[in-house]
């Protein structure tokens, strides 16, 4: 019994065996399909390109992986830029496009935010102490749910729980509206930027050249109430002017360009979009004359400069620029000014030729005017250090008082000791070393810009020391 059954089932096996289906490659279509397909005669313009796209791609493949069996272990740390015009330019120009069109489609346009503000409104409840609007976390998630049927599933980041957390509660666990509403304003502008900035980024490395800010800046300019009156003639300074100020504070090392996120968590962008108010109604002279982008202040810097431009050359000799700011400041600051940031002429080494351009007199009164910030600081300090040392000794300050001394003697003021400034410079700084002061003891003593001031302007050290009064006098309104 059990034989008759394995003979039928060997006898099956030797059938399939004898019928055995032949390779694929040996039939004689697909020979000669094959054969088509290879010459590209049969292929589309797009098909060709797609098999030309992906022989470079395998090309590229295959050359890194040889790059990285021959370096062994240690890893690629430069990667060179896509040459213009070529395959990989274009596609990271198109991933790029697509990407940022992406991230602009999902944020929210004016009409959202309006949209967003009613039903923040029509949902929250009035603090019945503060008449404040507020919401619990119930309201939040019922408000979310309402925003995303009339809005979209754009909104729904915002309401998430944890920014829920990000903000201030009251006894009672609610949160107020208007901070919230505020803080998804700010998102949404601060991501446009991003996005505005990330379109001129030309080799996409996260970083803008002057002549990219600018573009940024231009571009801008339609936008912002209190330039729509700017003179064509006048764009392109403006321009330089206000872009000058984010490589000044963004681009510490001077390389020439500003890191995009650095950009946009300065207070240099904040204060150019202040200038969205109506100056009419909203904005004094006074706040107007202190906002470097403003009209106000980019006019006054060219005329200061033109003012200053005796000889009408484009550029500022030393004594041109010690009629800055009425001649108070010191002979050996101007000096030391030239030094550290003026190039040296063609006309040789001695330093006559030197003179400042008007991108190196932007830097100047850039620092002059935020004396009190790092960079501003730091600035100073590289002329104030009279032997680029990176400290200053008593020999130093007593060297750098001397004209100031000077300059409040002719001014008809009371006769000063210049030890006593001197020690009490020290009291105000603090060094961590007795004997010297450091860049680092000027930034963590709070009083830098002070101490700056008093050594290269004699209208500085006379604000320090009446500074009681002056005081005072900025009380007395108030009081009144």
């Amino acid at each position: 019994m059990y034989s008759g059954s394995s003979d039928g089932e060997g006898h099956d096996s030797s059938s399939v065996a004898s019928r055995k289906i032949p390779p694929a490659s040996s039939m004689l279509w697909v020979r000669n399909l094959r054969r088509y397909i290879g010459s590209g005669a049969g292929l589309g313009s797009e098909a060709l390109m797609e098999l030309e796209t992906k022989r470079i791609l395998l090309d590229i493949f295959k050359e890194k992986q040889q790059k990285s069996a021959e370096a062994g272990t240690i890893p690629s740390f430069y990667k060179k830029k896509p040459e213009d015009g070529s395959i990989s330019h274009r596609v990271q120009r198109l991933a790029k496009y697509r990407f940022l069109k992406k991230q602009s489609d999902l944020l929210l346009n004016a009409d959202d935010l309006d949209a967003m503000w009613v039903c923040l409104r029509e949902n929250c409840v009035i603090d019945d102490a503060t008449g404040a609007e507020k919401m619990n976390y119930e309201d939040f998630c019922h408000i979310a749910s309402v925003c995303t049927e009339q809005i979209g599933p754009k909104c729904r980041r915002f309401f998430s729980p944890s920014n829920f957390m990000k903000f201030e509660k009251d006894e009672s666990g609610r949160i107020a509206i208007l901070p919230f509403y505020l803080y998804v304003m700010r998102t949404v502008s601060l991501t446009q930027a991003r996005i505005d900035m990330s379109e001129l980024d030309e080799d996409s490395d996260g970083f803008l050249q002057p002549h990219e800010m600018e573009a940024y800046i231009r571009g801008l300019i339609p936008n912002l109430a209190q330039l729509r009156d700017m003179l064509g003639t006048f764009v392109q300074m403006y321009c330089r002017i206000a872009a000058h100020k984010f490589f000044f504070f963004c681009d510490p090392n001077r390389r020439g360009k500003a890191c995009i996120k650095k950009v946009l968590l300065s207070n240099c962008l904040q204060e150019l979009m202040e200038l969205h108010q109506e100056s009419e109604e909203e904005v004094t002279d006074t706040e107007q004359a202190e906002n470097w982008f403003s009209l106000t202040s980019a006019h006054r810097t060219v005329d200061m400069f033109l003012a200053l431009d005796k000889d009408n050359n484009g550029t500022l000799s030393k004594q041109e620029l010690r009629e800055y700011a009425d001649g108070t400041l010191t002979d050996i600051f101007i000096e030391r000014a030239f030094d550290e940031y003026v190039r040296r002429g063609k006309t040789g080494s001695s330093g006559n030729g030197r003179e400042m351009d008007f991108e190196s007199f932007l830097d100047f009164v850039l620092a002059l005017e935020n004396k009190d910030t790092p960079e501003g600081i730091t600035y100073l300090f590289r002329c104030l250090d009279l032997h680029g040392r990176g400290f200053l000794t008593t020999a130093d300050i007593h060297t750098l008082f001397r004209d100031v001394h000077q300059k409040w003697i002719e001014g008809g003021n009371y006769e000063l000791c210049i030890e006593d400034v001197r020690d009490e410079i020290w009291d105000m700084v603090k060094p961590a070393d007795p004997l010297r002061i450091t860049l680092s003891d000027l930034l963590s003593c709070k009083q830098g810009g002070t101490v700056a001031s008093m050594l290269i302007d004699v209208r500085g050290f006379w604000a320090h020391d009446n500074r009681e009064n002056l005081l005072q006098e900025e009380e007395e309104p108030e009081e009144e």
